[in-house]
């Protein structure tokens, strides 16, 4: 076996067996396959694509090159969500204590923001004392402990997955479904679990742009976990407009806070709770115990009336502030300062702000989510380049929403920053991202498709 013949076949739309693909993730991991002949199958890939039990393999390749979490000893569901990346994406922050107070285990390895979408990791970040670099050791004690735990990628979990990543960066194979998919579902069945919920992003704030490239995404990863024995469900969720109405690290961590308050915006309340309804049916209904061994049916289908019940059940705990409650503990556990709750200047705060207003009179149509991305990160907060410095005070806050009317100059945005570098040309995107039309527009539909 040798890596120019695997290149080739890949090259000439052969597929690929187990063992080829072992041999390449291997051979990266111990330097006997050199990085150009990793990135000229990964451009092969892109080009020709895989098969789906390619797919599978790959994945469970990249899977078993490093650790994988044994929860069996949990006595409760171990169920997880997972976001491809969005604007204004706090989701994972407020959906993971609410689960947990509702008696779900959720092991969540999140990622850093790079271009125009956030990372979990960064929002929490800005959290002081809140520590995301936890040992495999650490993580599971705090599961034991609160039911919740969010940390980084470690070096023991799925470290081929980091190579490649990083290769994928450098040689323009980021997009290629294949290779999302595998990168994606290598992480998180890493950590030992009974069912995934995937909030697959689609529009101009996503990474796929149309429902067609989103569908394609979600079936790939809804099949890979079900081969791994795991109910797995992939809900499509709007993201023309950013999410929520706090764009920055800190401020999305404040705009958590209020969404466990119970004060919080219809669209971000609506993922949360859809997202969390399918999460809390998987844990409850499709998750069953034996004296032996916890069982879970992938292909189980899926009762909508009971699906409400979750729904009902999860606005429960935010209204009686359990939920509340459970990220007090999260905060606890991970080193980080519960008195934000009470006190939320506690967080970092930028030095300046500047208004945004609105350029003409009428209604506004549309909020576009990868123009607000982009200008939070010309501010600070995001980045780049993986290497580069966040500043978790700068942001952008969105004072009117889509259908609402607005006169010329009434403000429409608040911008949030220490470091007036890139001022102007964030000012501009803010401006151009709110669509102004003379008539309102229709209902925007957040949740755009369910794939089981």
């Amino acid at each position: 076996m040798n890596a120019v013949e695997i290149i080739r076949k890949k090259r000439d739309g052969e597929v690929l067996d187990k063992e080829e693909l072992n041999f390449l993730v291997r051979g990266l991991i111990d330097g006997s396959v050199p990085d150009y002949q990793v990135s000229a199958f990964l451009m092969a890939t892109f080009l020709r694509g895989m098969a789906h039990g390619e797919t599978v393999h790959f994945t469970e390749v990249m899977l078993r090159s490093g650790e994988v979490l044994d929860l069996s000893e949990m006595e409760s569901s171990i169920v997880d969500k997972h976001s491809t990346g969005g604007v204004g994406d706090k989701v994972s922050i407020v959906l993971a204590p609410l689960l947990a107070a509702a008696g779900v285990v959720v092991p969540m390895i999140s990622g850093r923001g790079l271009g125009h979408t956030g990372g979990t990791l960064d929002k929490l970040e800005s959290i002081p004392g809140f520590r995301t670099d936890l040992s495999i050791f650490d993580f599971r004690n705090a599961l034991w402990d609160t039911g919740v735990a969010m940390m980084g990628q470690t070096e023991e979990i799925a470290p081929a997955d980091r190579r490649l990543y990083a290769l994928r960066d450098v040689t323009a194979t980021v997009e290629s479904i294949p290779l999302i998919a595998s990168s994606i579902m290598s992480k998180k069945l890493s950590e030992g679990l009974d069912g995934l919920v995937l909030d697959v992003k689609v529009g101009t704030g996503a990474f796929m742009k149309t429902m067609e490239e989103a569908e394609v995404l979600a079936r790939m990863m809804v099949e890979v976990g079900k081969s791994f024995g795991v109910k797995t469900v992939a809900v499509l969720t709007d993201m023309n407009d950013p999410i929520g109405k706090a764009v920055g690290n800190a401020l999305e961590i404040r705009e958590c806070i209020n969404f466990l308050k119970g004060n919080a915006g219809d669209n971000l309340t609506d993922i949360v709770l859809t997202l969390g309804a399918w999460m809390l049916y998987i844990a409850e209904e499709l998750v069953r115990f034996s004296e032996d061994k916890k069982t879970v049916d992938p292909g189980a289908s899926i009762n909508e009336g009971k699906l409400a019940e979750k729904r009902i059940k999860l606005e429960g705990l935010i209204n009686s502030g359990k939920a509340l409650e459970k990220f007090v503990e999260l905060l606890e556990s991970q080193g980080g300062n519960p008195e934000i709750i009470a006190n939320p200047g506690l967080l970092p705060v930028a030095g300046n702000i500047l208004p945004v207003t609105a350029v003409e009179d009428g209604y506004i149509t549309g909020i576009d989510a990868e123009k607000i991305g982009w200008a939070a990160t010309l501010l600070g907060a995001g980045r780049l380049r993986a290497e580069d410095p966040i500043d978790h005070a700068a942001g952008i806050t969105i004072n009117r929403e889509r259908g609402s009317e607005v006169k010329r100059e009434d403000p429409v945005a608040v911008i949030h920053y220490n470091d007036d570098g890139n001022l102007e040309e964030a000012l501009r995107l803010v401006e151009n991202a709110f669509n102004i039309g003379t008539e309102p527009p229709g209902l925007r539909e957040i949740i755009r498709k369910i794939i089981q």
